[in-house]
C-alpha cells in the first residue's frame, strides 16, 4: 500500500503525525503484543464458551510472544503507530506430513485494535506476513479463526482464502 493510498484509506497516522509501521516485533514491544494476544483470546470467547480464557492468560501470552519472537520458523509482526502497538499477527511454519503442498504458513493470532480496523491495515499486515512466511518456506497460508467469527471469516474469504478443514468441539 502506498502512502497516498493509506492517506485515502484513513489509516491513523498515515500522512499526519506519527507514521504507521508494520514489521517484526521488537523486544520492547512484546508486552504490548502479549496484551493484544489476550484481547484476541477474549474476543474468541464471545463467539463460543469453549474459548473461555484462563485466569493467567497474560503471563502465558508473554511467554507465547517471546517464543514466537525467538524461535526459528515462527513469526511475530506488529503494527505500530509512533510507539503504540495497534495490531499483532503471530504465525508459524508447519509441515503437513501427509499432504501436498507440504509446508504451510499457519496464522494463529491476528488482532487489530477496534479504532484501527477497516482502514486497510489488516490487508497490509496479511500481505506482509504472507510474504515473510513464503520466505520462511510456506507454500500456502492458512488462518485459524473461531467458526462463529463471521467478520474474520469474511475477511479471509474476501482475500482468496477458503475453508479446508473443520474442527468440531463438545464439552464432555
Amino acid at each position: 500500500m502506498t502512502p497516498q493510498n493509506r492517506r485515502k484509506s484513513g489509516v491513523p497516522g498515515a500522512g499526519v503525525g506519527e507514521k504507521l509501521q508494520i514489521r517484526h516485533a521488537k523486544k520492547d514491544e512484546l508486552a504490548a503484543a502479549a496484551d493484544l494476544i489476550v484481547r484476541t483470546k477474549r474476543l474468541n470467547n464471545e463467539f463460543d464458551p469453549l474459548f473461555a480464557v484462563v485466569a493467567d492468560a497474560k503471563p502465558r501470552a508473554e511467554k507465547y510472544v517471546q517464543a514466537a519472537a525467538d524461535t526459528p520458523g515462527k513469526l511475530l509482526m506488529v503494527a505500530v503507530e509512533g510507539s503504540k502497538v495497534v495490531g499483532v499477527l503471530r504465525a508459524e511454519i508447519r509441515e503437513r506430513t501427509f499432504y501436498e503442498p507440504l509446508m504451510q504458513g499457519f496464522i494463529s493470532d491476528f488482532y487489530i485494535l477496534p479504532e484501527y480496523r477497516r482502514k486497510a491495515m489488516g490487508n497490509e499486515m496479511l500481505e506482509k506476513a504472507s510474504a515473510e512466511l513464503k520466505k520462511m518456506g510456506a507454500e500456502f497460508i492458512v488462518a485459524d479463526v473461531p467458526a462463529q467469527n463471521e467478520i474474520a471469516n469474511r475477511f479471509y474469504v474476501k482475500r482468496g482464502f477458503r475453508a479446508i478443514s473443520s474442527l468440531f468441539g463438545k464439552a464432555p
